[in-house]
């Protein structure tokens, strides 16, 4: 008999996602779960269905960049797969950007937003990302108040119609400097008829189809470092429909996100205008930054959800040794660990999801503003660690077929990989989380947080659980106070995981109760005891490392 494996299925990705439909019913008003519903159910069934069937079809199709037309003009054009231009038109019919804008559920839509992205993401290979640039260009168009470029920009970005859409692109990084912006050498210079144009390269410039872009440069005479770039906006193209001072060198050939056209490129004289002052663009880019890192931290959820979703359905399927891989109790503790750290991961995002919502409604009291600056880089550094472990494990559940490419499954953990990357690496987060909480009323208001979910919690067990998650945020506030600079940054990643996962541990606790209250149901509750069971406090108890010594062998 010949060996044949059977592929994994996967159908409605709302009616099958249990821990999504028990957050839903706990957190929103009867009234806005119900409004949603429908555009939920909508959007599951295509991500479990036709755009899931899309993507495994459309699996070999990458960008491809054209410089030169036929004739000797320099074109630079760029297409993009067919399952890209299809998923640009969903994100728009669907209001993936536009709904946080119309709010029509007021402080809840937020919530309603990234439910509907966290559907779309796993099914669209990586189109998150210049989504996740737009909502953040649009974010900071508004927090900035310019009213030129919100009347000129805003509509596009926040369309519906997709013959009106635009999407944004964020250029930010050069060879000079990746994480360290600062050094960013591009310069912009007033020209005859006082335009400013930028001149520059640019080393990652990801979605560079956009109709726009945010960058930065140096305005010519400000001073070296970061406080002296300032924040453009530029349009990709010019009236004529030609390039806007802008040359593509090449698409980059990456590991992962390979859908995504990232590109090599130079600004030769192109015009931009100023968002917000000509200086401090860093401090100004910061509302960009802080959707972009959400809107990452919803993408690793959804991918660990769509791993574990597969491997679960192969589970049933596979047959090995006698029996279903699922009735194996080795294999089912494999996928529960799985689980566990989803969940948790889970209601950790949408923690934060929620402060954004009540901040931009004007619901936020001033020091969950602190909290919020400390939570978004942590959620962000923390999920994304977890989304590619938990990738890298799930593959592993398939054997040799999640090896191979053409099962469509290695996209998963090539394209998670990118997510402790991709706007912050986790040590750039970590030491940003440190100075976040040494700044204003943050870490008390993490630490009231954290008295409050211990206090929702009746539970013996979770109540126990709950208790521990506060002693080690207390350990590691306690921690990062008394240390000295090089310890305090030698343990910041610890540090952040610390907070990360102590926090998850007690939402995950806290929405257990809730689901013992009502259902019954035991598996929310059997997650935070796995979660916890894998540690969530990084720093207590350990003697000092030598750290050089072990790093570079010395």
């Amino acid at each position: 008999m010949p060996f044949n494996q059977p592929a994994p299925r996967i159908g409605n990705q709302y009616s099958e996602d249990r821990v999504l439909r028990e957050y839903l019913g706990r957190a929103l008003p009867a009234e806005v779960r119900e409004a949603i519903q429908s555009g939920l159910q909508e959007m599951g069934e295509l991500a479990g269905g036709p755009l899931y069937a899309f993507q495994l079809a459309d699996r070999a199709s990458e960008p491809t960049h054209t410089p030169w037309d036929a004739w000797g003009n320099r074109v630079d054009r760029i297409e993009v797969s067919p399952l890209w231009r299809a998923a640009e038109q969903l994100a728009a019919r669907s209001g993936l950007i536009a709904i946080p804008y119309e709010r029509a559920h007021g402080h809840w839509s937020r919530v309603h937003q990234f439910a509907l992205v966290y559907l779309f993401t796993p099914s669209t290979d990586v189109y998150n990302c210049p989504l996740a640039m737009t909502d953040g260009a649009a974010r900071t168009l508004t927090h900035h108040r310019n009213s030129a470029l919100i009347e000129r920009a805003l509509p596009h970005l926040t369309a519906r119609d997709p013959a009106r859409f635009w999407t944004s692109g964020q250029w930010m990084t050069e060879a000079t400097g990746g994480s360290d912006v600062g050094l960013s050498e591009t310069v912009a210079r007033r020209d005859a008829d006082g335009r400013w144009r930028l001149h520059g390269r640019k080393w990652f410039t990801s979605a560079v189809t956009s109709q726009m872009a945010l960058t930065l440069a140096r305005p010519e005479g400000n001073p070296a470092g970061g406080k002296g770039l300032a924040l453009f906006y530029l349009e990709t193209r010019d009236e004529s429909g030609g390039l806007n001072g802008i040359l593509v060198h090449r698409l980059k050939d990456k590991l992962g996100t390979r859908k995504v056209p990232t590109a090599e490129l130079t600004l030769d004289g192109a015009v931009a205008m100023p968002v917000a002052g000509l200086a401090e663009g860093i401090k100004n880019i910061a509302p960009m930054l802080n959707i972009t890192r959400t809107w990452n931290a919803i993408s690793s959820i959804a991918y660990m959800r769509r791993a574990i979703a597969l491997a679960r359905d192969y589970a049933r399927r596979r047959h090995a040794f006698g029996a279903p891989l699922a009735d194996k109790p080795l294999h089912q503790d494999t996928l529960a660990g799985l689980q566990a750290e989803f969940e948790a991961a889970f209601h950790l995002v949408f923690h934060l999801v929620e402060l954004i919502g009540r901040e931009e409604a004007g619901a936020l009291p001033p020091a969950q503003h602190d909290l919020l600056r400390l939570l978004t880089p942590v959620v962000k550094l923390t999920t994304g660690k977890q989304a590619v472990a938990v990738c890298s494990e799930a593959l592993e559940c398939f054997g040799g077929a999640g090896y191979v490419e053409d099962t469509g499954l290695p996209a998963l953990l090539r394209d998670a990989q990118v997510l402790s990357i991709w706007e912050g690496t986790t040590n750039v987060l970590a030491l940003e989380t440190q100075r976040a909480a040494a700044a204003g009323a943050a870490t008390q208001a993490l630490t009231e947080l954290l008295g409050e979910l211990s206090a929702s919690v009746q539970e013996a067990r979770l109540a126990a659980l709950a208790a521990a998650a506060r002693q080690a945020v207390y350990r590691a506030c306690s921690w990062l106070e008394s240390a000295k600079a090089d310890a305090a940054e030698e343990g910041a990643r610890r540090y952040a995981l610390t907070i990360g996962r102590s926090l998850a541990l007690a939402l995950l606790a806290r929405h257990a109760q809730w689901v013992l209250a009502g259902s019954g149901d035991q598996r929310p509750l059997a997650a935070a005891l796995r979660f916890a069971a894998h540690g969530v406090d990084l720093l207590g108890g350990e003697a000092p490392f030598a750290s050089r010594a072990l790093a570079m062998d010395e």
